[in-house]
């Protein structure tokens, strides 16, 4: 029963977010500075967007994610870059649109840092507590209720429950109940929601063994030192790291490892039938990959420093939940770690999640009105994923509750974009994790411009300041103004042809525009700056700090101008579909002249374009075409 004098000494919020995690921080921070009163429920207060697996943010396509959360005005990029001890910008060997920032981050000082984000941002209370229910009237939610018994209030309620819902770990044949090692598992929510209609499921996630770094032989292993220039994720040119940079090890697995590893299969929950979810294709355990590459006589694994003094060490690729025992006496077989010592084994953990497609773009429920699901709870993998969803369900739990339209990316505007309409479109069968591969766009969506994608949008909704608007403003300023001085500026063959003589490009014969030099492959734009005196001169005018970002964004623009030219075309040819809205036009089971299976999946997403339509998996495009005609009737 409601206890009416509790309820007068708690304040009543606009949006209550459940999690502290990764996806419950940037929807906090990002409703409370839209100008909604904030609370935020976690567990523990001292694990504010824990990195409960690898200390690492960003790789292919996540860092994209995560530049393009700063461009909203998300903080992930700000606390990755200000805990980075180590850079790198991945598949530089390949076109731009495949380049991937990432860092290797002081776990610690991540948290640390995220928690002085929260504490910092006006309109935001925080609460340590676990939440076991939610208040819910006439399909609407209105709060929540807590472990010890509170009640607090809210217009809206995002949930963000990582993996604790109902979370299970394993190792070996022990099982231990609880979301993270060390932490409790989240009860009851799962059921109350399954009461009402809910679909959901189980996945399974795993990490890996933690090394004492004192026992490890580095003479046997090879280095992966970082960029030789420390490169970062957010745009601002103020944030940067102060950290000691570290260096990453790479050692190799052997058949004798494999042998000892094949010796635990008999009690490995993977494959005695204990656990039951899904584990994720794209980060399998050693033993699936044991299994799963049979051929394979050795695996490669990455030692990832855990911070910038502390001695433990991340063993990347070796996730794992056999019996403790079995992980040691494989890791002794490894070169380098003949004398290995380990903190803790790796272990493997189930926990609940529901079917995105029961959720609107925007992130809200479909059956229940204000409440959004963001992170793990919709099936999804990653720091970067959940961080994702998480300022979109904060932007959106704002929208909703002040009644202003709601905020949703394009696939051809944002990686977010292609997240969130894969989610609700297609759903998951496996833990989702994002690719460049799934984004039909990413010449357009290039880490080095989701500034210019997104910042504009953000600050029309009021997240994004004045100051990263501006700055957006003088990036394409000083673009422009390169593009139009390489463009003019001709240039004759004995300044130049030294330079195509180094770079194995064919000399010059007579004089070309400057911007015709640049178009070449084997050349760079930072191949010219020095030699070329007035192009180096002209380049004195752009903002030091920004000089590298700057430049590079104006190659891009010349290099790849007729890639980028095309995909837009094709980009604005599939919108008109996005525009053509269908919500609450069709009874999709009464539509006969499509497909029983278009009709069963149409009628079970409802969704609410004909560009969402023609996405979800079993509409075929006559299927699409029938529901056009019927639009034109």
């Amino acid at each position: 029963m409601i206890n009416a004098k509790h309820r007068e000494m708690l304040p009543f919020y606009d949006v209550i977010v459940v999690g502290g995690g990764h996806a419950g921080c940037e929807a906090a921070v990002a409703a409370a500075n839209l100008g909604s009163k904030t609370l935020l429920i976690t567990m523990d207060m001292t694990k504010y967007a824990q990195m409960s697996c690898n200390p690492a943010m960003g790789g292919i396509a996540k860092g994209q994610i995560v530049r393009e959360i700063d461009a909203l005005g998300g903080y992930s990029g700000i606390v990755s870059d200000q805990s980075s001890i180590q850079f790198r910008m991945l598949n530089q060997s390949k076109g731009p649109a495949m380049w991937s920032p990432r860092a290797q981050n002081d776990r610690v000082r991540f948290t640390e840092l995220w928690r002085h984000v929260l504490e910092k941002t006006p309109n935001l209370d925080l609460w340590q507590d676990a939440v076991i229910s939610l208040h819910i009237k006439d399909n609407v939610v209105n709060g929540v209720r807590t472990k010890i018994g509170v009640d607090f209030y809210s217009k809206s309620v995002v949930l963000t429950n990582g993996t604790f819902l109902n979370g299970l770990m394993h190792i070996g044949r022990a099982k231990m109940e609880g979301g993270r090692i060390g932490e409790s598992a989240s009860y009851h929510i799962s059921e109350q929601l399954l009461d009402i209609g809910f679909k959901t499921g189980r996945l399974k996630t795993g990490t890996p063994v933690r090394i004492d770094g004192r026992s490890i032989d580095f003479s046997k292993m090879e280095e992966q030192a970082g960029d030789a220039t420390i490169g970062k994720f957010s745009f601002l040119p103020e944030i940067k790291s102060t950290l000691k940079q570290k260096s990453c090890w790479i050692t190799y697995t052997n058949e004798t490892v494999h042998s000892i590893l094949e010796e635990g299969f008999a009690d490995s929950p993977m494959y005695n039938g204990t656990i039951l979810g899904t584990g994720p294709r794209y980060c399998p355990s050693i033993e699936a990959k044991i299994v799963t590459f049979a051929e394979k006589t050795s695996h490669q694994l990455f030692l990832e420093p855990e911070g910038e003094d502390t001695i433990e060490y991340y063993l990347n690729g070796f996730s794992s939940s056999l019996p403790w025992d079995v992980q040691l006496r494989a890791l002794q077989k490894v070169s380098g770690l003949e004398n290995v010592k380990i903190f803790r084994p790796g272990y493997a953990i189930e926990y609940d999640y529901f079917d995105p497609t029961q959720l609107h773009h925007t992130l809200e429920t479909k059956l229940i009105k204000n409440l959004f699901f963001a992170g793990q709870i919709n099936g999804t993998t990653g720091y970067e994923e959940a961080a994702a969803q998480g300022i979109m369900a904060g932007i959106n739990a704002h929208q909703n509750v002040h009644e202003l339209e709601p905020f949703v990316l394009n696939r051809d505007e944002a990686y977010i974009g292609v997240l969130i309409d894969d989610l609700v479109t297609k759903g998951v069968d496996e833990p989702y994790r994002m690719f460049t591969s799934r984004a039909e766009y990413r010449i357009l969506l290039r880490q080095d411009n989701a500034d210019f994608r997104l910042t504009a949008k953000s600050y029309e909704l009021g997240l994004a300041q004045k100051d990263r608007l501006d700055l957006v403003l003088e990036k394409k300023m000083a673009v422009e103004s390169i593009l139009d001085f390489v463009t003019n500026f001709s240039l004759k063959p004995q300044f130049v042809n030294h330079i195509l003589r180094e770079k194995g490009s064919s000399e010059l014969k007579q004089g070309v525009k400057l911007i015709d030099i640049i178009m070449r492959p084997q050349i760079s734009i930072f191949d010219l700056i020095e030699d070329i005196v007035p192009f180096k001169t002209f380049l004195l005018s752009i903002p030091e700090g920004r000089f590298s970002e700057i430049l590079e964004s104006a190659e891009i623009a010349i290099k790849y101008a007729g890639y980028i030219d095309r995909e837009k075309l094709v980009a604005d040819k599939y919108r008109r579909l996005e525009n053509i809205g269908i919500t609450g036009k069709f009874d999709f089971e009464k539509i006969l002249t499509i497909s029983t299976e278009a009709r069963q999946k149409l009628a079970e997403i409802q969704p609410d374009t004909i560009g969402q339509a023609s996405r979800i998996s079993g509409v075929s495009p006559s299927d699409i075409n029938v529901l056009l005609v019927l639009l034109g009737r």
